[in-house]
C-alpha cells in the first residue's frame, strides 16, 4: 500500500458514519458601496500608499510629479502613457532593475472592499520582476477598472497568466512587530486613479 492510498484509508475511515452532502452557505455578500471609486481610494490610502485623482489630460503630468526629480524610471511595454526618459523593460536582471528607482505600470483590477490592485502582467503593466523591484511603484487605475470585491475581479482576471496582488507599499513586522517596509518590494507606492476610462 502507497503512503498516498495509506492517508486516503485513513481519512475514508474517519468520515464513516459523516453525513454526506453538506451544502456549503453561499458567502455574505457585502451592502452595494455608494461611493465604489471613493472607498477603493479610502481602502488604498490605509495602507500607507499614495492616492492621486486625476483626469485622463491630467494623467502624464500626475506622472510626472509622482518621480522623484532625476529618478532611474523603468516603464513595462505597451505602457498607454509616454513617461519621459524612462527606459522600456527589455528583460532587465535583477541587479540592472535595482539600480531604477521607480517603476511605472498599468493595472488590469482594482478592488474596492481591499483596496487591492492586481495586475496580470500583460501590456502596461509587465512582468512581474519590474514591479517589485524598483523603489517606487506608480500604478495607474482607471475608475472604470474599479470592483466592489474580490468576487468581482476573478472572473476578469486570466487563470493562465501570473498575477500580482498588491495592497500597499511592501512591508512585514519582525519580531517585536515593529513595520518594515521594501522588504520583498517596494517601498512606496503611488496609485493614479484615473477619472473615466
Amino acid at each position: 500500500m502507497s503512503a498516498r492510498e495509506d492517508i486516503l484509508g485513513r481519512v475514508r475511515r474517519a468520515l464513516d458514519g459523516v453525513e454526506q452532502g453538506y451544502a456549503v452557505p453561499p458567502a455574505p455578500r457585502i451592502a452595494p458601496i455608494a461611493d465604489l471609486v471613493g472607498h477603493f481610494a479610502e481602502r488604498v490610502a490605509d495602507y500607507r500608499a499614495v492616492v492621486v485623482r486625476c483626469t485622463s489630460a491630467e494623467l502624464a503630468a500626475e506622472v510626472a510629479a509622482a518621480l522623484p526629480a532625476g529618478a532611474r524610471v523603468v516603464v513595462p511595454a505597451g505602457l498607454s502613457l509616454d513617461v519621459p526618459c524612462a527606459d522600456e523593460d527589455t528583460g532587465f536582471d535583477p541587479y540592472e532593475l535595482d539600480a531604477y528607482d521607480a517603476v511605472v505600470t498599468e493595472a488590469r483590477v482594482g478592488i474596492a472592499e481591499t483596496g487591492t490592485i492586481i495586475l496580470d502582467h500583460g501590456p502596461g503593466q509587465g512582468r512581474r520582476a519590474i514591479s517589485l523591484v524598483p523603489d517606487l511603484h506608480v500604478c495607474i487605475v482607471r475608475t472604470d477598472q474599479v470592483v466592489p470585491d474580490v468576487p468581482d475581479a476573478l472572473p476578469l482576471l486570466d487563470p493562465q497568466r501570473a498575477h500580482t496582488w498588491i495592497s500597499g507599499p511592501s512591508a512585514t513586522s519582525d519580531i517585536e512587530l515593529d513595520r518594515v517596509e521594501g522588504v520583498h518590494g517596494p517601498r512606496k507606492l503611488v496609485l493614479v486613479l484615473v477619472e473615466g476610462s
